[in-house]
């Protein structure tokens, strides 16, 4: 479990997120959104401590990373997996290399060890054969299976995904989506998204905190959205036809059961 409690964070003297408090629980698909400028990016890396809070901390399991020691703060971020929006695979590396990147940097592991484990996270991603391919040589959602297997390899307790559907069309979102939840499900994890991915929203929202320039607007589930009278979240979930008939069919599905 991640807690939030609240952060506040300013540059150049211009508030960027304020007083945010939030619980995000471990099993769970955690969802960060809200437009671009509400603050998002900002509160991914001051949770994963790339920038100090103004005000306020994040806590590991009751552990807070702000007030840890340097050395004890390397410990606890062994034990963060990080998917980036761009993937950030080393081009001159194989997939197997950027997979066994952290192994080699992390671990005291053997060489055969090492391997084995690539070979797990691999085939857990659907990516068998692959480990001789260069990132040019494989697709956008190849790159982002192999961006989720490279984060899992230390088995993280805490994963953090930042955009993982952007440059995706919508068909490997989901499948890109579907493997985020069941890997979060499997390891146990304290899994954090941000998205702009209303489907991913819908799909895999467990929880879900909405913010609106630098505060927390709102926080529940997909279920609780599709009933929202939040006038802004509304506005931002529900901007596209499509997912005003989606919001149209949930309501008429949840009423008839």
């Amino acid at each position: 479990m991640i807690e939030i409690k609240n952060i506040t964070k300013s540059f150049s003297g211009r508030t960027i997120i304020s007083n945010i408090n939030a619980t995000f629980e471990t099993g769970k698909c955690n969802l960060i959104i809200g437009a671009s400028g509400s603050g998002k990016s900002v509160l991914l890396k001051v949770m994963v401590n790339l920038f100090t809070p103004d005000n306020g901390e994040a806590l590991y399991d009751g552990i807070s990373i702000t007030a840890l020691e340097q050395e004890r703060r390397k410990e606890l971020r062994q034990q963060i997996g990080m998917l980036f929006q761009g993937s950030a695979l080393f081009d001159s590396m194989t997939v197997e290399q950027n997979v066994l990147f952290p192994l080699d940097m992390f671990t005291k592991l053997s060489q055969a060890d090492k391997k084995k484990r690539v070979n797990e996270v691999l085939e857990r991603v659907n990516l068998v054969d692959a480990n001789k391919k260069y990132p040019s040589e494989i697709s956008g959602g190849m790159k982002k299976r192999v961006g989720i297997a490279r984060a899992i390899v230390l088995n993280p307790k805490y994963l953090f995904c930042d955009e993982p559907n952007s440059g995706l069309d919508p068909q490997t979102s989901l499948l890109i989506d579907k493997l985020i939840k069941e890997i979060t499900t499997e390891y146990n994890m304290t899994t954090i998204v941000v998205t702009h991915d209303m489907n991913s929203v819908m799909e895999i929202g467990d929880y879900i905190m909405y913010l609106h320039k630098g505060s927390k607007q709102w926080e529940g589930s997909n279920k609780d959205i599709i009933y929202s009278n939040d006038e802004l979240l509304n506005k931002f979930i529900f901007a596209s036809e499509f997912l005003q008939d989606a919001k149209q069919m949930r309501m008429l599905e949840e009423n008839n059961k």
